[in-house]
């Protein structure tokens, strides 16, 4: 039985098995926490969805019950989500006016590289699943942000098969990304889900090649963009955004996009979500003995979920250790969130535990 979160270490479950819930998100609910991530198996092959999103349960956050598989790839090979393709960052928010819970994700399809980048939508009336899968898309088609610039709106010629980096990139800062998507809908990428105190609910995502992030607001069942939306950190180049809310102030964690490797985390917050946002810097502190990376490095990680407990001034900041060289051994570090006169620290711990939120 845990008594203390180990980050960085071997997590196992109620069947002494290491939890396989990588990028994944927590959702509260009456009184129990389930864990959504994606399935790794082993080796390189495990960077492509080959089982589904799993689902674990627990009641003090330290011991996770396995749930199984919540939402299971499938074996048509007509479908978006068929066994191969990419399948990321799955997150599940409870939508009360239809009792239902809401799953979207970072969906590519299969044998498409990272061209596709959609937005994928699952349903259940239970919070361990199982899910079905509705759709997917890419967001906001036909629509512009609500603070589009004038010289956006036009639709370049020429560049609809151009591929770019998704990394840092001068061609990308000279080319309307927003306008070339305008027709078929934004691009989608790392993403995350965010319920504000009024049940409006938000799908943020790294869009226009990497190099801009989307809040979008969701309609009132969570299930399609409600056709408002903000284009915020233009040509920063963020992924894993990991939102949260605190005394009416918003923050987000994100990561500069280089790939599996790791790199410094950043800090950013904003009076509403829409923005203005202000950048705040690293909040990262201390180093991870095992692999001796500090701040600089993310300690080795990369955000991916924060969780406030319900109903108490603590947040916890989840990371994944990815290993895509034996995607199933990726590691997860969860430390809590220490708030500052002018932002937040996240302080690397060997081992710690809910008394860390009483000093």
């Amino acid at each position: 039985m845990n008594t203390a979160f180990h980050p960085g270490a071997i997590w196992p479950d109620n069947k002494g098995v290491h939890i396989n819930a990588h990028g994944g998100g927590v959702l509260a609910h009456q009184g129990t926490y389930y864990w959504f991530g994606e399935h790794k198996v082993a080796g390189e092959a495990g960077n492509k969805a080959e089982v589904g999103v799993h689902c674990y349960s627990s009641i003090d956050l330290y011991n996770w019950s396995d749930e199984g598989i919540a939402l299971a790839v499938s074996d048509d090979p007509k479908s978006d989500i068929t066994r191969g393709s990419i399948l990321e960052r799955p997150k599940v928010i409870y939508n009360e006016l239809t009792a239902t819970f809401v799953m979207w994700f970072h969906l590519e399809l299969k044998d498409q590289g990272y061209r596709a980048a959609r937005a994928g939508v699952a349903i259940s009336k239970s919070p361990a699943g199982p899910y079905t899968y509705l759709e997917s898309f890419r967001p906001n088609a036909g629509i512009w942000p609500v603070n589009v610039r004038e010289d956006q709106k036009h639709i370049p010629a020429g560049i609809g098969d151009k591929s770019f980096s998704g990394a840092t990139n001068d061609e990308v800062k000279k080319t309307n990304i927003l306008g070339r998507d305008f027709t078929g809908g934004q691009m989608a990428r790392d993403m995350n889900l965010f319920v504000d105190d009024d049940g409006t609910a938000y799908h943020m995502f790294a869009s226009e090649e990497n190099s801009t992030m989307h809040i979008s607001e969701l309609t009132k069942d969570y299930r399609k963009p409600a056709g408002r939306y903000v284009r915020v950190f233009e040509h920063r180049w963020m992924e894993a955004p990991a939102l949260f809310k605190r005394n009416g102030r918003y923050y987000m964690i994100a990561s500069d996009c280089t790939g599996w490797a790791p790199n410094a985390a950043r800090s950013m917050s904003a009076a509403s979500i829409f923005g203005p946002w202000t950048e705040l810097g690293n909040p990262c502190s201390g180093v991870n003995p095992e692999n001796g990376m500090g701040p600089e490095k993310t300690f080795g990680g990369q955000s991916t979920c924060v969780l406030q407990l319900p109903g108490r001034d603590a947040y916890i900041a989840m990371f994944d250790i990815w290993r895509p060289k034996d995607a199933i051994d990726g590691r997860y570090v969860w430390l809590p969130i220490e708030f500052t006169s002018d932002g937040f620290r996240i302080t690397w711990r060997d081992s710690w535990d809910m008394a860390a939120f009483t000093i």
